[in-house]
């Protein structure tokens, strides 16, 4: 039997990796900052292994933010949803061209069209 992540975990990773794509930072660079590897950061990024309070310590430092901020306990309870999703792979990229999008109605349009490709990926998954 597999042993799925703690949900803990797996958000204090999605923090970790919302910050390191927020900053521009490979997993290659954090994890030689901190003396890892990138699949340990990977790891860590998924909530497959717990982050000790050592380490997140320093990688709260090597991400210039703090322990409180990767651990959801700064006061930004609302935020939890949203970190799980910008820590997906492109969400970054996605939220970045989106911004750049001048005209009102043509952002509406993308969100209509992912909304719309959201369920079709719903419906298929059920099926």
């Amino acid at each position: 039997m597999t042993a799925t992540p703690d949900p803990i975990d797996i958000d204090v990773g999605a923090r970790i990796r919302a910050r390191r794509v927020f900053l521009g930072l490979s997993q290659t660079k954090l994890a030689t900052a901190l003396g890892l590897t990138f699949q340990q950061v990977q790891k860590y990024e998924r909530g497959d292994n717990r982050v000790s309070a050592s380490t997140l310590v320093r990688v709260a430092g090597a991400l210039d933010t703090s322990v409180a901020a990767l651990v959801g306990e700064d006061g930004a309870r609302a935020e939890k949803p949203m970190f799980r999703h910008l820590a997906m792979p492109g969400a970054f990229d996605l939220l970045d061209a989106f911004a750049k999008i001048a005209d009102p109605e043509v952002r509406r349009a993308v969100v209509r069209l992912t909304k719309t490709l959201a369920r079709a990926a719903d419906r298929s998954n059920a099926a």
